[in-house]
């Protein structure tokens, strides 16, 4: 039930790297025929992503993952036009992937606005539109978050940032002029439209490990006419935008499951949801006082993220875990951080709402019987806790349609007598 986190490698996949592992080693800078051989297996894949992407070959760099990809964007675009502009528009509920490089940019003398999200985790284009400025480089909006599920609006976000474009640089080609669109789409690109030009972007980040690829595998779709300066600098690989041997099974890999991912993402995704649905209603029937984080119409066919009230979610975890069920919370504990999701807190719930969440990711494993189990098992482990639990949250607090509910003065938590002398 976390499937967001990383994904079961797919076995096709496997026998599709296989030979790259063995006995294809060859280095493909390699001129004889063991490095030729290599040379065309990543040619060949590079190919298969520009085809899921509606792009061309020479447009995919090949990285090590998600993160990387959005530091070769980030880093790459401020490096090759920093003296054009030193404007970055963002949104509050990036990955920390993009969150913590703007928060380096800006100690380099970058200006970040921060766009804050609606209650329901999406952002409002007309907000991305009052932020940009004459010297924005760079708008950087992911396309499905990893912990609500929300599906942002990037074709809408595109067409202004166009229209600001050919408002603001009449006499250039709208391709080529700042600022540039990139949008983080690891969490999409198993269920989601990945066509670059319907979507509008400039720049657009996938990783293999969501899509039952290999770990350590990943690309960058960069717009033809678009400079990124590399990060690593040493060889010609990948068009001298990402310098080191490749790792020539890694991207073989990738390539296969994002070609996989992109023929089944229509029949997958209807399964997934209807799967998601019925575990939603399951835990919204037997356990009272959830609240649902992120819009229930606009997100990702197989995230549920929910925040269970009056107790803490690395608790339910740990006695999930006990009963064979792995998910995540937004609490602090699993992160290594004393910081709850700042996701849910960009909802404007309280921190008592973000250390009480919990996210089930469903995937192609997923069954009917594992949700069933799940609604069965979770109620008696919620019961328990809730009795042990000093905290109690005021139901006043869990209105979406009052956000003003929110505020801290409307929020009561409060020590439950019978647990305190």
């Amino acid at each position: 039930m976390d499937h967001a986190a990383a994904t079961p490698l797919d076995l096709r996949v496997k026998a599709a790297m296989e030979p790259y592992l063995t006995n294809e080693f060859g280095n493909p800078g390699g001129l004889y025929r063991e490095g030729r051989r290599a040379k065309d297996a990543v040619d060949n894949a590079r190919k298969i992503t520009a085809e899921v992407l509606c792009a061309m070959p020479d447009e995919i760099v090949f990285t090590s993952g998600g993160t990387e990809g959005d530091m070769l964007a980030l880093f790459g675009i401020t490096r090759a036009y920093g003296d054009k502009g030193k404007h970055i528009v963002t949104t509050t509920i990036e990955h920390h992937a993009v969150l913590h490089a703007c928060d380096a940019l800006e100690k380099e003398g970058f200006e970040i606005t921060r766009v804050p999200v609606e209650p329901n985790g999406i952002v409002d284009p007309q907000k991305i539109k009052a932020a940009l400025r004459p010297d924005t480089i760079l708008v950087s909006v992911m396309y499905a978050n990893n912990e609500i599920g929300t599906i942002q609006p990037i074709a809408e976000i595109a067409k202004i940032i166009k229209n600001f474009k050919q408002a603001h640089h009449s006499s250039l080609s709208t391709s080529h002029s700042l600022p540039f669109f990139h949008t983080d789409a690891c969490q999409a690109s198993g269920y989601l439209d990945l066509d670059v030009t319907r979507l509008g972007v400039d720049l657009m980040v996938i990783n293999g490990s969501k899509i039952y690829g290999p770990k350590g595998a990943g690309a960058l779709y960069i717009r033809k006419g678009v400079k990124v300066k590399p990060l690593m600098y040493g060889g010609s690989q990948e068009g001298r935008r990402r310098s080191g041997t490749e790792n020539v099974p890694g991207i073989v890999g990738f390539a296969e499951a994002l070609r996989l991912a992109s023929e089944a993402k229509e029949r997958e995704s209807e399964r997934i949801g209807e799967l998601r649905d019925l575990l939603l209603a399951g835990i919204q029937t037997k356990i009272p006082r959830t609240v649902l984080n992120g819009d229930p119409e606009k997100r990702l066919p197989n995230n549920v993220n929910i925040s269970i009230l009056d107790i803490e979610g690395e608790s339910v975890i740990l006695y999930l875990d006990e009963k064979g069920i792995a998910c995540s919370t937004g609490s602090a504990c699993t992160s290594e951080s004393l910081d709850p999701s700042h996701v849910i807190l960009a909802l404007g719930r309280p921190y008592e709402y973000a250390h009480a969440s919990i996210r089930f990711t469903l995937g192609r494993r997923t069954s009917k019987s594992d949700i069933d189990y799940l609604v069965e098992v979770l109620p008696d482990i919620v019961t328990t806790l809730r009795k042990i639990s000093p905290i109690y949250v005021d139901e006043n607090a869990t209105s979406m349609s009052h956000p003003e509910a929110f505020a801290g003065e409307n929020l009561r938590v409060k020590a439950k007598s019978k647990n305190y002398k």
